[in-house]
């Protein structure tokens, strides 16, 4: 049986039984890779011959004591260090620096059993949902070359979908894990903020959690992202032997789910394609028995929570800027309109916010996140839109910011699309990523499963009754 797109818990599996050799997988994804990669340019730092010793050395192991991960080939994000490659975070300034150690990530997936066979590329400061940059170059989408695989995550979205690993181990701040998984056709899991320490993904080893920003899995089955979070989740032990215990899932069976579903937010662009499925989905849950409401929303303000997502998203984000990026941000910034309220607008007024602005945003997120909790007292999980549209064509032309884009006809700045991950990012909830169907282009489109702070077994959960009932990963044509 061909290993390539079998997913993780399978290949596992079979590594533990001794039906497959770690160091004969191995070699079959490395090959892959070789032969293949050429065509998507997704894993851009090949640490294969660490790889085949950590695969032989696990061949030689005591089975009875193998890590759920066993044998599994993987890649990680090129913003994870990686112990003596380069993390560059797509900076040629970066080119030279070589890593110490591994990231605490990389670490754990490793004591879970899994096997690193090398990075996979990103954009230029995990900007962008295109992922290239002046190291590395272009990534393609496996699904159509012409489009990007979407971004942060875009290399490692990419590798698994093309059979190269069975997993990723991305960072989501803006949609990083949620839009390549939605653009590629996998399923992915952006954590609850702050349960998996982010050491190792920094280009300034810093120690604290960048606000918003979280890790998480990325994988062709809903059924793998649980032993990925479990491999990834805690705090840095150098700080705390404090551990964590999340909720158990909400339930395990269609007909007794409660759901909310929101579709599309007017003056939000969504395609009509992307509506038009996830109603289809809404019909299918029904069928099965579930309590399916149309019209349940969190009490809030839709249009302060998209503000407060941009002031707070750009408050984290100012961290990896140069003061001369924040004087040309400053300069930009006084040239303002007050009638753009756009997205990029909105992120600039938030440039240089003073301490007690941020903690009266942060009060206010917090409230926030109250709100949401109250509304998940009733319902399991909210469904909606991953992101406005699918994969994206290939866009290079100068910064996020001065792109414009056209969503069924109607012309939009790029960096509005921000909308549907920022909506639940902002309160730092869990969100889960499920195949949900095809574009009439032939591109995948994804569902974002959201639920309550710490919920991340739920939304999980619910991936897996959708992969079972409604739709799971198929591979893209031609790399069977």
């Amino acid at each position: 049986m061909d290993p390539s797109f079998l997913p993780a818990w399978r290949l596992a599996e079979r590594t533990r039984a001794g039906e497959l050799g770690c160091r004969e997988l191995t070699e079959h994804m490395i090959a892959r890779i070789e032969r293949l990669d050429p065509k998507l340019n997704a894993v851009v730092v090949r640490d294969f011959e660490r790889a085949r010793a950590r695969a032989h050395a696990l061949d030689h192991a005591d089975r009875a004591a193998a890590g759920p991960l066993f044998g599994v080939p993987m890649t990680v994000k090129e913003s994870f260090d990686l112990r003596g490659h380069p993390t560059t975070w797509g900076h040629p300034a970066r080119a030279a620096h070589r890593a110490a150690e591994d990231a605490l990530a990389v670490r754990r997936l490793e004591a879970a059993g899994a096997v690193v066979l090398g990075k996979t590329n990103v954009p230029v400061s995990l900007a962008d949902w295109q992922s290239y940059n002046p190291v590395y170059g272009t990534t393609n989408n496996p699904w159509s070359p012409s489009h990007t695989t979407g971004g942060s995550s875009g290399g490692g979205a990419a590798a698994v979908a093309a059979g190269f690993a069975a997993l990723e181990c991305g960072s989501d701040i803006g949609g990083s894990i949620r839009v390549p998984a939605h653009f590629c056709g996998l399923f992915g899991h952006k954590t609850s903020w702050g349960l998996a320490s982010p050491r190792g993904h920094s280009l300034a080893d810093t120690a604290a959690f960048t606000d918003i920003s979280v890790i998480g899995p990325l994988a062709r089955s809903a059924r793998d992202l649980e032993p990925a979070l479990d491999a990834i989740l805690g705090l840095d032990p150098a700080e705390t032997g404090l551990g964590f215990t999340l909720p158990p899932v909400r339930t395990t069976r269609l007909s007794d789910l409660r759901v909310a579903v929101w579709s599309h937010e007017p003056g939000q662009a969504t395609e009509a394609e992307t509506t038009g499925l996830l109603e289809d989905l809404a019909r299918h849950l029904e069928s099965e028995g579930a309590e399916v409401s149309r019209v349940a929303r969190p009490d809030f303000d839709v249009a302060e929570a998209w503000r407060l997502y941009l002031t707070l998203l750009d408050a984290a984000m100012a961290g990896r800027l140069s003061e001369t990026a924040l004087a040309a941000r400053r300069a930009r910034k006084a040239a303002l309109s007050e009638a753009d309220q756009s997205a990029d607008a909105i992120m600039l007024r938030a440039t240089d916010l003073g301490h007690r602005e941020w903690l009266a945003a942060n009060e206010r997120r917090l409230q926030l996140r109250r709100v949401w909790s109250a509304f998940f007292r009733h319902w399991d999980v909210l469904l909606c839109p991953a992101f406005g549209c699918p994969a994206l064509p290939h866009r290079q032309d100068g910064e996020t910011w001065e792109r414009r884009i056209t969503l069924d006809g109607h012309l939009l700045p790029y960096n509005d699309l921000l909308f549907w991950p920022g909506l639940t990012g902002v309160c730092h909830l869990p969100a889960s990523i499920a195949p949900l169907g095809m574009s009439r282009q032939g591109l995948p489109i994804g569902v974002q499963i959201v639920g309550p702070y710490g919920g991340d077994r739920t939304t999980i959960a619910v991936a897996h009754l959708l992969e079972t009932s409604w739709r799971g990963f198929a591979p893209p044509p031609g790399w069977e």
